[in-house]
């Protein structure tokens, strides 16, 4: 029986074959959780569920946001929303 290393991320229990994809899955997941705090302080009465669909949303385009907030803000348009719950949201808005 062959043996195969994996790796468990504390935060969502996902699992992964190699130690770099898990440790970058982690900083991501504790950037959206920063992300999703800083929310909450801004608007309290944000919705918990809310806030960490929008902060996982911008920790994982973290790249198009670092684009945008060095003067190209139209690649805001090119991030995904994954979760239909985020997309049904904002269009309610």
């Amino acid at each position: 029986m062959a043996v195969i290393a994996m790796w468990k991320c504390d935060r969502d229990n996902s699992m992964f074959d190699n130690k770099k994809e898990a440790d970058a899955h982690d900083r991501m997941l504790e950037l959206g959780e920063h992300f999703s705090h800083l929310l909450e302080q801004v608007i309290p009465q944000v919705d918990e569920q809310a806030a960490e669909e929008f902060g996982l949303i911008l920790a994982r385009n973290k790249e198009l946001i670092i684009q945008a907030c060095k003067g190209k803000p139209e690649v805001i348009s090119e991030i995904e929303l994954e979760d239909k719950k985020v997309t049904q949201l904002s269009a309610s808005r």
